[in-house]
């Protein structure tokens, strides 16, 4: 079956924010969590994780906080997912085998800086009328 929980999309919501950050440092993990509103030691666990999968790094001290360990433009939702989650479709059968390679298709072609890119896209086509 298909199961993402909620780790990924947090996750997800967390690196765009680091991504929107640039090159100029490591970011505390703490303004991460209070810009997208996630409980900050779910998303410590989190970032632990991807550090140790090699897709963050991390520095100590005063200056220290979290950044890409690889360009956000090579890292993929799909591998996001498949740490936090596990394989997406794993044992699927069927039609449920064929939505889960439809999925794995569409999260694999989407990277963190793409994701980041259309998120800033979305929030700058806000409509207002009077």
């Amino acid at each position: 079956m298909i199961s993402i929980t909620s780790k990924s999309p947090y996750a997800l919501r967390a690196l765009v924010e680091l991504h929107r950050h640039g090159d100029s440092g490591p970011v505390p993990i703490a303004e991460l969590a209070r810009r997208r509103e996630i409980p900050v030691q779910f998303l410590e666990q989190l970032f632990a994780s991807l550090r140790r999968a090699g897709v963050l790094r991390s520095q100590r001290g005063v200056k220290g906080g979290y950044s890409f360990a690889r360009p956000a433009t090579e890292v993929t939702v799909l591998e996001i997912v498949e740490l936090l989650d596990g394989p997406v479709g794993q044992d699927s059968t069927g039609v449920f085998a064929d939505a889960a390679e439809a999925a794995r298709s569409v999260l694999a072609q989407s990277t963190i800086a793409e994701v980041a890119e259309r998120e800033a896209r979305a929030a700058g086509a806000a409509m207002y009328y009077i």
